[in-house]
């Protein structure tokens, strides 16, 4: 199984970028997909999740209303579409797989599972 995230960059405040996330080896209708990122200095927390089964999504307090997680069941692909990005945005983002039995109805429940399959990451750095 593999995921390959990409999209990162330089993107100056106020600015949008869009994360991608392609997945190999497994067929993600069957999975949770989720988005974490790891800040400087500090640990990593999860961004937002999309669960394979009514695809609900959830996410983080810091970037409600501003990134909208989506999935191309036909791509195999999970995108993270990051608006009104401020420097505190910077991070490494990294995609995630979960098999979808799986349950979690929150962000907190979803970073406390264990995530199966990890992508490299990606950095997206936010000048002021």
């Amino acid at each position: 199984v593999q995921l390959q995230a990409s999209g990162g960059g330089s993107v100056q405040a106020g600015g949008s970028a869009r994360l991608s996330c392609v997945i190999s080896g497994v067929t993600i209708e069957h999975y949770n997909i989720g988005w974490f990122r790891r800040a400087p200095g500090k640990e990593r927390e999860g961004v937002s999740f999309s669960t394979n089964i009514g695809e609900r999504t959830y996410y983080a307090d810091s970037v409600k209303g501003r990134f909208t997680i989506t999935r191309d069941n036909d791509k195999n692909t999970v995108y993270l579409q990051m608006n009104s990005l401020k420097p505190e945005d910077t991070a490494v983002y990294y995609c995630a797989a979960l098999w979808g039995a799986k349950y979690f109805d929150d962000v907190a429940s979803a970073q406390a599972l264990g995530w199966e399959y990890w992508g490299q990451g990606t950095l997206v750095t936010v000048s002021s």
